[in-house]
């Protein structure tokens, strides 16, 4: 077994289509997480520095209202409140020094008046982050009010911390995953190369292994399967045609070269001379009788023939055959009848030669098989099954256990094993009944046989 191909490789993990389409979905759902968590630290913080603001601009909206000496009241009351200094408030004289309120050291570098802004509270420990607002007030004073802002920008960090954490749990799960599929889709690729291998090095027997997932992968196994099932079936029976071809030319050949030998070491007469010649003749035709069915079946079952397919009316079919037979029949003193529906139609697509020819084959054998004084009869039926021909005889019929066996080129059943004949008459209707989307089926008779060429109505669709 060669390691190299049954064994996992990481290293090409990156080429499996499972990993790369896990990769693919895991960078899409990326994408759209990060733009959602943007949007979402943008919106929630944005939120919070938007409800700062309001409280400012309405604070902002009191100061202007309000007498000198009622600002520095409540400007000191405020601050006796604020021990914490989360809200410093300041009013300052004209040169900057704080008359009032909680605001620690003198007036900082304004920006600009009555609107928010953010500034560092630098005079307070540690510098704390502060959105403000600042109001121009009679005699040249300045009224500063402030919202400490850093617990705002511990929660945006935490926050923003959160989003980066669940970022990369998902990226992390995420390849996790995707090297899982890989592993996998490699491990089963492995296991359909390694069948493969044994496949080719002879094992046609060998299947490649379906994981009943009923994915691409089991439903592209399953076809292939169904095609080594059938290249497995053609192999058996090429090998048993040729067992057969052997089996079955050996007797015409011996007796041909024996005919020639005797030729050669006696001395004849001519019309000796002339009996041995005919029956070589008689066993060199069979035996291009042979390979000529051999041929016919092989041209059939390649479908060269669908080309010229046509509207034919299966009865018309029918009735030449039997116009063709009834002579044979009259011979063997058989009943032969025909029977159909008039108000049926029997119109299909096909090849009306090769329909006669395997109707003729059916009807030809039930005459043979026919006990003598017997019958044989040509049905025409149409139901919900669909419609087809059927021929009944009263002969020694197929048993159960060689219907199948009976399709296959070369085999004689038990009843036809002393009768002419190469063995191909059924194979070429099974031929022209598969090229027809028909199917051959044997029904069960208490006397004789009883076979059907029908084309169910699925089919006709």
């Amino acid at each position: 077994m060669d390691r190299g191909i049954c064994c996992v490789r990481l290293t090409d993990l990156h080429r499996t289509t499972g990993f790369r389409l896990a990769t693919l979905f895991l960078a899409l759902f990326g994408a759209a997480a990060l733009v959602l968590f943007s949007y979402l630290y943008v919106e929630i913080t944005g939120f919070e520095k938007e409800r700062i603001d309001d409280w400012l601009v309405r604070e902002h909206a009191g100061v202007g209202r309000e007498e000198a000496a009622e600002l520095v009241a409540s400007f000191n009351q405020q601050s006796r409140y604020d021990t914490r200094r989360q809200r410093p408030f300041g009013l300052f004289d004209p040169a900057g020094h704080r008359i009032a309120g909680g605001y620690p050291g003198n007036l900082p570098p304004i920006p600009y008046f009555d609107k928010p802004f953010a500034m560092r509270l630098e005079v307070m420990p540690g510098r704390p982050p502060a959105r403000c607002i600042a109001a121009r007030l009679s005699e040249a004073r300045v009224a500063l009010q402030c919202q400490n802002t850093r617990d705002l920008d511990h929660f945006d960090e935490e926050l923003l911390h959160a989003l980066l954490s669940a970022g990369v749990l998902t990226l992390s799960a995420g390849l996790l995953g995707a090297v899982l599929i890989g592993v996998g889709a490699m491990r089963r690729l492995d296991a359909v190369t390694e069948s493969i291998r044994s496949i080719v090095a002879g094992d046609l027997s060998r299947r490649l292994p379906v994981h009943k997932r009923n994915d691409d992968l089991d439903r592209l196994v399953r076809v292939v399967n169904g095609m080594l099932d059938e290249i497995e079936r053609l192999m058996h029976e090429v090998k048993g045609v040729c067992d057969a071809i052997a089996h079955d030319l050996r007797t015409p050949l011996t007796r041909l070269i024996a005919s020639l030998e005797r030729a050669q070491r006696r001395t004849m007469t001519e019309a000796e001379y002339r009996t041995t010649i005919d029956d070589v003749i008689t066993e060199a035709i069979g035996i291009q009788r042979t390979f000529n069915a051999m041929l016919r079946i092989s041209e059939i079952e390649s479908g060269a023939r669908r080309e010229n397919f046509a509207g034919v009316d299966l009865a018309f079919v029918a009735a030449d055959v039997f116009e063709f037979y009834e002579p044979a029949a009259e011979e063997r003193m058989l009943s032969f009848t025909l029977h159909r529906d008039e108000a049926a139609s029997f119109e299909m697509q096909g090849d009306a030669n090769l329909l006669f020819e395997a109707v003729a084959n059916l009807t030809e054998n039930a005459i043979k098989f026919a006990r003598a004084g017997g019958h044989v009869q040509l049905e025409l039926f149409r139901d919900i099954e669909g419609m087809g021909i059927r021929v009944i005889d009263d002969g020694p019929g197929i048993t159960p256990e060689e219907r199948e066996a009976v399709l296959r080129r070369f085999y004689r059943g038990e009843a036809s094993r002393h009768t002419p004949g190469s063995g191909l008459g059924l194979s070429l209707v099974n031929a022209v009944a598969g090229m027809h989307g028909m199917v051959v089926r044997f029904e069960d008779a208490q006397r004789g046989c009883r076979i059907a060429l029908i084309r169910y109505a699925e089919a006709s669709r």
